[in-house]
């Protein structure tokens, strides 16, 4: 029989938010996997643990995912833990999971701490719905691609950032989305942890007089739907109905469904569309 792979979650600041059922795994499994082993070993000392570790990490994550796979097909029981937080969440974690599911090892995750959730919770914004993206592309392209997005989210957005790329990321999003409500959140869980709401606006000037310091997490406020819903239709009402049945004809809908779709877009009935266009 297989071993089982523990996706462990660990503290992202404050070690007492770790788990009773996390401490008993890390100490009888056979082995942990850590995304660095020079963080993980701080904990381990701290609770008295001393299951051997070894590392898998963004740089080894194939090749040793595919390595740790072969142990749990062995029998061996192995915890992934991150350097702070629930594997799997912005880390390689992700990878290892879908090869052990691959190779049909069992996979259970044991819940704890996690930054975006934690940010979410404290940001006074709506939490019904949200968008996580992590921290943003470094590629331009791909970058400008996620922030275009953005101008029409309606969720809530959480986004990692590092302290020494903050200030050009609120410019870059203050640009991108215009001024919306942020909320910044800062050493989660640490004695320093601060949370500040405001504008985005009032965040780039902030931090024009500020040393951004430690990890930082944005929560941003969403566009309204109505107001996004205003917008499109002053847009339709510059083009006649007659080009806006085209749009949808020359896209291969019917004429019944595209009548469908310009009622839709325009706030009206159909059979307000369909009079229109008989008096045309």
């Amino acid at each position: 029989m297989s071993g089982t792979l523990f996706l462990c979650a660990t503290p992202i600041g404050n070690l007492e938010d770790i788990t009773f059922r996390v401490l008993r795994t890390l100490k009888e499994v056979d082995l942990i996997a850590a995304e660095d082993t020079r963080n993980t070993i701080k904990l381990l000392n701290h609770f008295e643990i001393k299951t051997p570790m070894t590392s898998y990490h963004e740089y080894n994550k194939y090749d040793k995912a595919a390595t740790l796979v072969d142990k749990l097909l062995t029998g061996t029981n192995i915890a992934l833990v991150t350097d702070a937080g629930t594997p799997g969440i912005s880390d390689p974690g992700e990878i290892i999971v879908r090869q052990a599911y691959d190779a049909g090892v069992p996979v259970t995750s044991l819940p704890g701490a996690c930054a975006c959730i934690t940010a979410l919770t404290l940001s006074g914004l709506s939490t019904r719905r949200f968008a996580f993206e992590a921290f943003l592309p470094t590629d331009k392209k791909e970058r400008r691609r996620i922030l275009t997005s953005l101008q029409t989210e309606t969720r809530t957005t959480i986004i990692y950032e590092a302290p020494h790329h903050l200030r050009n990321t609120l410019s870059e999003l203050y640009d991108a989305i215009g001024d919306r409500g942020i909320t910044l959140c800062r050493e989660l869980t640490k004695i320093h942890e601060t949370v500040q709401l405001m504008t985005l606006s009032a965040a780039v000037c902030y931090y024009q007089e500020h040393d951004p310091k430690g990890e930082y997490v944005l929560v941003i406020q969403g566009r309204d739907q109505a107001e996004l819903d205003a917008e499109a239709k002053s847009s339709w009402d510059n083009i006649s109905i007659e080009d806006h049945m085209e749009r949808y004809l020359t896209q291969g809908l019917s004429r019944k469904d595209a009548m469908k779709r310009v009622a839709l877009d325009r706030g009206v009935s159909k059979r307000d569309i369909y009079q229109s266009l008989l008096q045309s």
